[in-house]
């Protein structure tokens, strides 16, 4: 598997390993940022969750971006 580019993940395509809620493909439809401190550099910014949208039924999930690099849960792409 290629390594998860913080960057790049909005829009990018996920197949679950397990079934979710009778869905298999999803996409990241939104980044969530952390809220803003002072002493973050802006150019450090780090995703802390990502949303994902169910393909077929449009239902949406929040889970840890860092979750997505489980391979026995998740496959980059659409399988």
């Amino acid at each position: 598997m290629n390594p998860i580019q913080a960057n790049k993940l909005l829009l990018s395509k996920w197949t679950a390993v397990q079934v979710v809620a009778k869905q298999k493909h999803f996409l990241v439809s939104k980044v969530y940022l952390p809220v803003p401190q002072e002493e973050q550099v802006a150019r450090h910014t780090v995703i802390e969750f990502v949303e994902l949208e169910a393909v077929y039924t449009k239902a949406k999930r929040k889970i840890a971006w860092k979750e997505l690099a489980d391979t026995t849960q998740w496959k980059q792409g659409w399988l």
